[in-house]
């Protein structure tokens, strides 16, 4: 009979060891991160040997878990392809996709319809969400995420990078304060996206503006989104002037709905990433999408 630890604790050791962090891997295992501390000290007392460095505001890595690691996310690796195997599926051929709203409704769907066409027998579940899902508490496949690219622990694989510029309804060019250059932006309300938790990287009205060198716009007001189609919408409707990713406003832009009124452009270190555990590789249905995707991103970035 095998010797092993309680299968709860060897989860909080892996999730913690690979986010070195006691409270990211809480909100990954849906727990406090009291909870995950409780069950590594159980580990450490089960193992005889410490797993972690505490320090005030972090945690390392032993030299003993170091060691350890790359075994036990293995094993949880191929627990859960033991179970994907063992588990009835009726829908072999639907692909559920996790995706930042932005990216769904702005580039994705309307490119869908080309997928269906050339794999007929992969139907797509999209779900629309800011968060980066469990992959396997919630069914996920494969994810669209927004960031850095920096995913301890899974496979990534960049779609395209961002710019951002400001955006605005037609009629703002005209009136008593038409929008004709950058300092012009004192006159009108400025649109601002709240990214979350992607503070580095993150575009502003601020970097913009300094961008622009420009002085005198009061850039503390106006309406915040934590959605950027909200912000798209809000600027389409005459709200203000928004500050924008290329991606997401390239149809309403030829479609007349919107306009860049200057040619400034910020680059961003964001990006958008597919993001999914190497497990789920090995699903023909992931790697089919993965690579339509890469090739439609390739074709024609943020368009």
């Amino acid at each position: 009979m095998r010797r092993l630890p309680p299968l709860k604790s060897l989860q909080a050791f892996e999730s913690a060891a690979r986010w070195l962090s006691f409270s990211k891997a809480a909100d990954e295992l849906c727990v406090t991160p009291a909870a995950v501390s409780q069950q590594i000290k159980q580990l450490e007392v089960f193992l005889g040997v410490a797993l972690f460095y505490r320090k005030t505001r972090a945690v390392a890595l032993t030299a003993e878990a170091r060691s350890v690691l790359p075994l036990v996310s293995e094993g949880f690796d191929r627990l859960a392809e033991a179970v994907e195997k063992l588990a009835v599926d009726e829908e072999t051929g639907l692909l559920t996709l996790s995706s930042v709203p932005t990216f769904a409704t702005k580039w994705l769907l309307q490119r869908l319809p080309a997928f269906s066409r050339r794999y007929p027998d992969i139907d797509v579940r999209l779900d629309a969400s800011l968060e980066l899902r469990d992959f396997d508490r919630d069914g996920i496949d494969l994810s669209i995420r927004l960031g850095l690219g920096e995913y301890p622990g899974l496979y990534t694989a960049r779609v395209f990078g961002e710019e951002v510029s400001p955006v605005c309804s037609p009629a703002l060019l005209r009136g008593a304060h038409p929008l004709r250059r950058p300092e012009d932006l004192c006159h009108h309300r400025l649109v601002h996206v709240d990214w979350g938790d992607m503070t580095v990287g993150s575009p502003d009205w601020p970097m913009w503006i300094r961008a622009a060198g420009i002085d005198g716009v009061n850039f503390k007001h106006g309406p915040r989104f934590t959605v950027e189609t909200m912000a798209i919408e809000a600027a389409i409707n005459g709200d203000g002037v928004a500050l924008i990713s290329h991606s997401a406003v390239a149809r309403d832009l030829q479609a007349g709905r919107l306009v860049r009124p200057f040619d400034l452009a910020l680059a961003t270190d964001l990006a958008y990433w597919l993001v999914c555990p190497h497990r789920h590789l090995r699903r023909a249905k992931v790697r089919v999408f993965c690579d339509w995707l890469l090739e439609e991103a390739a074709s024609g970035a943020g368009a």
